[in-house]
């Protein structure tokens, strides 16, 4: 994987923005606003995802590609390593579950508003 296809796959998601609100080289992705994906885009070497608590745990004990969020809150989010150990299937399916999580914890007006997109 590289920092040009999560940049396309992320952005084809409904309500998503992306910036550089840290610096020049982190890219944020978000959705309504909201942080749900970020990687570096000199040293493409790893994906900050938002995680279950309890998955994120069990995602981490499973997987040496899986590490608690560098940067992050080490609960709420993993940072998935680029060093090709995990399937980019995979990788996408927590970019979406991070995206999922996300979007279930925005307010009620705001999913409205995402809905209608």
């Amino acid at each position: 994987m590289n920092i040009e296809l999560l940049r396309n796959y992320c952005i084809t998601k409904k309500g998503v923005t992306e910036e550089f609100p840290f610096d020049d080289r982190t890219l944020v992705f978000k959705v309504m606003g909201k942080m749900f994906a970020l990687a570096d885009v000199e040293e493409f070497d790893g994906i900050n995802v938002k995680c279950d608590p309890e998955l994120a745990i069990e995602l981490r004990e499973r997987y040496a590609g899986v590490l608690p969020g560098y940067h992050m809150s080490k609960k709420h989010w993993n940072t998935l390593v680029m060093d090709g150990s995990l399937p980019e299937k995979m990788i996408l399916k927590w970019v979406d579950d991070s995206y999922d999580l996300v979007v279930a914890s925005l307010p009620k007006k705001l999913r409205e508003e995402l809905s209608n997109l």
